[in-house]
């Protein structure tokens, strides 16, 4: 049966005890999706936002079984700032992430800076380094990325794909942008929902009661179509969310035990 016709699977919701059982249980299944990727091809395709995603991934760091070397990273949304502004996605994660670990700088491919004034040229040419990247490797319409780590927003966005936003009903590009993001900065870069549900991964972090209302609404009611109920890979990927208890404590989807 062609996986074309088959429906998007169920997200899996994995809930721990503590931020930081999350995040050596996070760490333990990004070390698994690299090794899978890179003994199939040499290679591991990753996307990360910004918020407190990147401050969850420290178990990341000084952990033997990473191969920074393979990684290629993208930003799943960017702020269009300078790289070394306080708004960056980028600067986040080289403070909390990257310049803890030896990742060649290379691997890392943020927004070009100088095209800020022109957000389409902006948008256009990150594109095109993804389409470098996966053309002819690992994509056919849509890029597919090995992992995408995301987080949510209290009103359900994530990129920046913000609830009614017109950027929802995306179906060409791969990155787009937006000049009037209902949160600060105003202009910022977005992966599209064909890229996220073209993922073989997607992973949405969680912690702390502040995201109990927005969580259990975003899994219980999907029908509601905020932003982050709209990721639903397409077969054979697969949307995970790695949350703690305070952040579930209204959901009432049910939990997985964790495995990998």
């Amino acid at each position: 049966m062609s996986s074309i016709h088959q429906p998007p699977s169920p997200p899996i919701l994995y809930s721990f005890d503590s931020p930081n059982e999350l995040s050596e249980k996070l760490a333990a299944f990004i070390v698994k999706a690299q090794k899978e990727a890179v003994d199939k091809k040499g290679r591991f395709t990753v996307a990360i936002s910004g918020g407190s995603l990147p401050k969850q991934l420290n178990k990341l760091i000084d952990n033997p079984a990473v191969k920074w070397e393979k990684w290629q990273v993208f930003f799943a949304d960017e702020r269009c700032v300078p790289l070394d502004h306080e708004d960056s996605n980028y600067n986040l994660c080289r403070k909390e992430l990257f310049s803890k670990v030896p990742i060649p700088k290379q691997n890392i491919h943020p927004i070009d800076v100088s095209l800020l004034d022109d957000l389409e040229e902006l948008a256009d040419a990150y594109e095109k380094a993804l389409i470098s990247e996966f053309a002819q490797k690992d994509s056919a319409r849509f890029p597919v990325f090995d992992l995408i780590l995301l987080g949510i927003g209290p009103d359900g966005h994530t990129c920046s794909l913000f609830p009614e936003h017109p950027l929802l009903t995306e179906e060409d590009r791969w990155v787009a942008y937006i000049e009037d993001s209902p949160k600060p900065p105003p202009k910022r870069t977005t992966l599209t929902f064909p890229v996220l549900n073209h993922a073989l991964r997607v992973v949405f972090v969680a912690a702390g009661e502040g995201k109990a209302d927005v969580l259990s609404t975003i899994i219980d009611n999907p029908e509601a179509g905020l932003p982050a109920s709209r990721v639903r890979p397409s077969h054979p990927g697969q949307v995970y969310w790695y949350v703690d208890n305070a952040a579930s404590a209204k959901v009432k989807y049910q939990r997985s035990e964790f495995k990998l």
